[in-house]
């Protein structure tokens, strides 16, 4: 929670402001007791009405300005805890997009999601509250207190004994309920990503017909929950009624040794009024102070879960004072006895990995599932970093690249086409921002998707659905080989981008491609022979190792694993055609 506080930086003031004003309101509130005794003690008593009509505008008065009092310390407190929350969840999110890979599969996206939401709101209530009441319900409990020694120490003794044995049962139960709550936060993660999982693969769930599976899984997750949650409810319930049950006692001991001191005139009937408001205010104070207690419980709680995935670094370390210097004569990509382990792993992923990528080649990378293909380009504009060996680019090492420079010169279609809420043209400026609508259309032509976008009666400014949802697989991918072509970059990958297209399109796209990007370096993994057999080289991959590389003609003489492959998809006269 200390290194959270930093947020609190530029709330300084409205930080003081909001206990400050608090305790004044405090202060007005402890001269209300002492005000009721002199109205008592000396308006009733003698009969005076214009006295008691003078010390009932001033109770009146004291609730205006305590009122007041009041609405500024909630506004100062508010405005600091709101200023904390927001910069607290950018500076979440600016961390949790620095992750790499590795980092981001290891927590989870729906742990994270429930660390930038529900913690964070968790721990932004937690400041509010605090701000409020941290000194306020102390001052009040110890300052009704000192006012009773004032009236008579020997019914003030009562107080003093009251006091400890609230805050042994306060802070014990706080105590006991911290720890819960950190379990409380870990299982909602589990029912936060069975929801995740069910909302996402909702068409495998209904093709396999396993909604009722699901909802069972759901059921026991929540369930574990709500169990967790009743268990701590239950144990910070009884923070309320054991206070009361102690203070009531103590009322009970003050009004029986407080009838003993009136009937002796040691203390007036208005005092012992005054002595059991004191009581009765320690008693709202410290259920406040109890409910502030379970809050900050809460809030810790989440706030180390937050700051764990502060902690957590990214492998990926960027050399910020670099600036890499491109040899053009060098191979525009090059992999030099690279070796790569996934983290926890006990076997690589990739093994001595050799092999050079001049400018302008297209180059083809296939291999049966898990062989290493997407963990091959992956690698290039490190979303990992290698664990032995070196990449280079343009004959630089990619970890002595600025990560903009590296990544602002390759384009990316991923195996999955994610696209965003949002009209087309803002979808395609994503790989350029200040893209024309001349550049957008050529992209669109190279993607064979600008008969889509005509099609549509909005043009560019068609609206996509969070995910393209309102858009076919093939036509999400087009979009997406579309924002990456924009950009014009000098590497482009392409991991399986064009699954979801017909044959045909498949050809007229590689084609365009090839035409319309004669100095960029393509790099296209795909499981489809066809896709890659016309390609400048073609790297086989084999449980992570290199099985061949070469031309299509080359590889079907000297590899066994490509010629089975081409051989399993192919007629034979495919094959050698």
């Amino acid at each position: 929670m200390k290194k959270l506080l930093k947020y609190l930086k530029d709330y300084k003031l409205e930080s003081i402001l909001g206990p400050l004003f608090k305790l004044m309101e405090a202060s007005f509130e402890l001269m209300v007791p002492l005000v009721m005794a002199k109205v008592i003690d000396v308006g009733i008593k003698t009969q005076d009405f214009t006295y008691i009509l003078r010390m009932g505008g001033l109770l009146v008065l004291l609730g205006i300005v305590g009122l007041t009092c009041s609405i500024t310390a909630q506004f100062f407190a508010a405005k600091a805890a709101t200023g904390f929350g927001t910069s607290l969840r950018y500076d979440l999110f600016s961390h949790i997009n620095s992750l790499s890979y590795r980092e981001i599969d290891t927590i989870g996206t729906s742990t994270l999601i429930t660390r930038i939401t529900s913690d964070a709101n968790q721990v932004q209530s937690g400041v509010n509250l605090f701000l409020r009441l941290f000194l306020r319900s102390p001052f009040v409990v110890f300052g009704a207190m000192i006012m009773a020694f004032t009236i008579n120490a020997r019914a003030a003794f009562i107080f003093a004994v009251t006091i400890p044995v609230l805050s042994i049962v306060v802070f014990g139960i706080m105590y006991i309920s911290m720890p819960l709550y950190k379990k409380v936060q870990k299982q909602l993660d589990r029912v936060l990503l069975a929801a995740r999982e069910n909302l996402s693969g909702v068409r495998v769930i209904r093709a396999f017909n396993r909604q009722g599976d699901e909802i069972n899984r759901f059921d026991n997750e929540n369930g574990s929950l709500v169990k967790l949650q009743v268990f701590v409810g239950k144990v910070s319930a009884l923070m309320n009624p054991l206070t009361y049950v102690i203070i009531n006692l103590g009322i009970i001991a003050l009004i029986h040794n407080g009838a003993d001191l009136v009937q002796t005139d040691k203390i007036t009937q208005g005092q012992l009024v005054a002595l059991v408001n004191y009581m009765s205010q320690i008693l709202v104070e410290l259920i406040k102070l109890a409910n502030l207690i379970i809050t900050i419980s809460k809030a810790l709680a989440c706030a180390n879960r937050i700051g764990s995935v502060f902690n957590r670094k990214s492998e990926i370390v960027e050399n910020v004072n670099a600036q890499a210097v491109e040899d053009q004569k060098a191979p525009k990509v090059e992999f030099e006895h690279m070796n790569f382990f996934y983290h926890g792993a006990k076997a690589a992923a990739l093994t001595d990995i050799s092999f050079k990528a001049m400018r302008g080649e297209t180059i083809g990378i296939i291999g049966g599932t898990g062989s290493g293909k997407s963990t091959f380009v992956n690698l290039i504009p490190r979303f990992y970093d290698v664990t032995e060996g070196f990449i280079k680019i343009s004959g630089t090492d990619v970890r002595d690249y600025p990560i903009k420079q590296l990544r602002e010169q390759i384009g990316i279609i991923p195996q999955r086409a994610v696209l965003f809420k949002g009209s087309i043209k803002e979808n395609i400026k994503w790989g350029k921002k200040d893209a024309s609508d001349e550049e957008i259309y050529q992209a669109l032509t190279i993607a064979q998707a600008r008969e889509l976008v005509e099609e549509k009666g909005e043009g560019l400014d068609f609206m996509i659905q969070a995910g393209g949802k309102n858009l076919s697989g093939g036509q999400r991918q087009r979009l997406t080989i579309a924002r990456a072509l924009v950009k014009n970059p000098k590497i482009l990958i392409m991991d399986d981008s064009a699954s979801a297209l017909d044959f045909a399109t498949d050809a007229k796209l590689r084609k365009a491609i090839k035409e319309g990007t004669r100095d960029m370096t393509v790099f296209i993994v795909t499981q489809r022979a066809s896709t890659i057999r016309h390609a400048d080289r073609i790297v086989v991959l084999e449980d992570g190792q290199m099985a061949g590389c070469g031309t299509h003609t080359e590889l079907l003489d000297s590899c066994d694993v490509y010629r089975e492959i081409c051989l399993s998809q192919l007629s034979e006269k495919e094959v050698q055609g």
